[in-house]
């Protein structure tokens, strides 16, 4: 009578458990792991030792966790205690968390004529800037209003290398500049972190030879 009870107790736990199971094909976890022998790691990284995946899940389902197999190809492959569910809650918030700190980069836009003042070009080149230092790209057109601006394509070439220079420190551009019908346009990419880094260890290397 006294096994009976035990038996039952034992099957309730572990049915209960089985309602809360969450599997990935990456991983199995408990009733699924059928390996002979394992080695097992603790719910507080302890060192358990090597034994039967039954006697593994056993243990699991008295310290009312999950079994883990973190390891297949080791020999023996090991497993570990802890709440699955949790663990996996854990990961899919940290998963959700980068993307949404990942951001999408964008392509802006400024347009330039010919006529341009200064105080305009000053302004449309800070942001470019802005644009680029927030991680997007920008796309940069010198307009040709009249057909015949076309005819003194050299000012439109002169102004967009004025941009560019301008932004240089912030952005490369992706591919020559070229016209496209009453267009003179051009792609500048943000650089890179680490480009930005290099070129600052190039500049201290040159300062301290100086």
């Amino acid at each position: 009578m006294q096994f009976f009870t035990l038996f039952v107790l034992h099957y309730n736990l572990f049915s209960e458990r089985r309602c809360f199971t969450i599997s990935t094909k990456e991983q199995l976890i408990n009733e699924e792991i059928n390996e002979k022998e394992v080695r097992v790691i603790g719910a507080d990284n302890e060192q358990l030792g090597i034994m039967s995946s039954a006697q593994a899940l056993d243990m699991a389902i008295e310290a009312n966790l999950d079994l883990v197999l973190i390891a297949p190809q080791a020999t023996p492959p090991v497993c570990r205690i802890m709440d699955y569910g949790k663990f996996r809650f854990e990961q899919s918030k940290k998963e959700k968390e980068s993307r949404k700190n990942q951001k999408q980069a964008e392509l802006k836009e400024i347009q330039m004529s010919l006529n341009i003042d200064t105080n305009d070009f000053n302004t449309k080149a800070n942001q470019a800037i802005k644009f680029l230092k927030n991680g997007d790209k920008v796309r940069i057109k010198v307009r040709y209003r009249r057909a015949r601006e076309l005819s003194h394509a050299n000012l439109g070439e002169e102004l967009m290398q004025r941009v560019l220079d301008t932004v240089a420190e912030y952005g490369t551009c992706e591919k020559p500049a070229k016209l496209e019908g009453k267009n003179y346009m051009a792609v500048v990419a943000p650089k890179t972190a680490a480009g930005g880094k290099k070129a600052k260890k190039d500049a201290d290397k040159t300062a301290e030879t100086k």
